[in-house]
């Protein structure tokens, strides 16, 4: 594998993500708002973090991300259906997502419903068309990335974050609706590009592990961000968790406090890396630009 930087490999493989999802939610002439509605949002742009680490994690164990575009876009659907119902006003009622107006802002709360459902449903069946994978591996990596998108991981994490808002909520109850809100499809993610590229078992332990800290230190520099950031940068307002008396690692540990937690976390997942080579450059990159990242 030739290394590349990690703007390279974010630009090259972030172009086949795309025209891949493009592909698979086409406009229906029949009943074209929906899907309208879908690709709206889908093709918004977005960072597409989690079928890049798919990909990357594939790359570390030895085998080739690109093979693997439907089980990574069908991540990507999932990731924008709960950003999509994210934002309704029952969730945490937002204007703008990627630089863009809300889905609901858009199509109304009804279709934005239905949107973030077709993008669900519509990701399992992009998921299956995977070829080139034994039958097992991928009924493997299908039901974990359903377990880490449902009520034990994702919507579960959501839900327990969404009762909380205007609480006391201590450092363990944070950490476990992170986990499960935002880390367990991360984690899904790494461990579906390795297992799919055949990774040992050896390698997909390091990797579970680099993508626990991972989503860990993506959420703490997530909550840095609300207070510092930009909304020209971030693409949604910033302040939200705020507005939404939501509790943060910023204000459980102070700026600085959390600038610190996530330094640390960061070298953490760096040190479940030390047994890779050089294939597993793209996720040492990715962890380190979470540090000085601004979206």
């Amino acid at each position: 594998m030739t290394v590349e930087t990690l703007g390279q490999y974010c630009q090259h493989k972030i172009g086949l993500i795309d025209a891949a999802l493009s592909n698979y939610i086409p406009i229906d002439s029949y009943q074209p708002i929906i899907y309208e509605a879908m690709r709206y949002s889908l093709l918004a742009g977005g960072k597409r973090l989690r079928p890049l680490m798919l990909m990357a994690a594939a790359d570390a164990v030895g085998g080739k991300g690109s093979d693997y575009l439907p089980v990574a876009c069908g991540l990507e659907m999932i990731h924008t259906y709960s950003l999509i119902h994210d934002d309704l006003p029952a969730m945490d009622n937002d204007d703008y997502r990627r630089g863009k107006l809300t889905n609901h802002k858009v199509y109304g709360d009804g279709i934005a419903v239905l949107a973030g459902d077709g993008l669900l449903t519509a990701a399992f069946g992009t998921m299956l068309s995977q070829t080139k994978v034994e039958p097992q591996v991928l009924i493997q990596v299908v039901n974990e990335i359903a377990v880490a998108a449902g009520p034990a991981g994702m919507v579960g994490g959501q839900a327990i974050d969404l009762i909380s808002e205007g609480q006391t909520v201590d450092a363990k109850t944070l950490q476990y609706i992170h986990q499960a809100k935002t880390g367990a499809l991360f984690k899904a993610a790494l461990r579906s590009g390795a297992l799919l590229a055949g990774g040992s078992q050896q390698q997909l332990t390091a990797l579970t592990s680099y993508a626990s800290q991972f989503g860990l230190a993506f959420q703490i520099t997530d909550d840095i961000l609300d207070v510092v950031g930009t909304q020209d940068k971030i693409g949604k307002p910033v302040g939200s968790d705020v507005k939404n008396h939501k509790a943060t690692y910023v204000t459980l540990y102070t700026l600085a406090g959390a600038k610190q937690l996530a330094q640390q976390t960061v070298n953490e997942a760096l040190i479940n890396l030390r047994g890779f080579g050089p294939e597993a450059s793209i996720l040492r990159e990715l962890v380190e630009h979470l540090i000085n990242r601004e979206a």
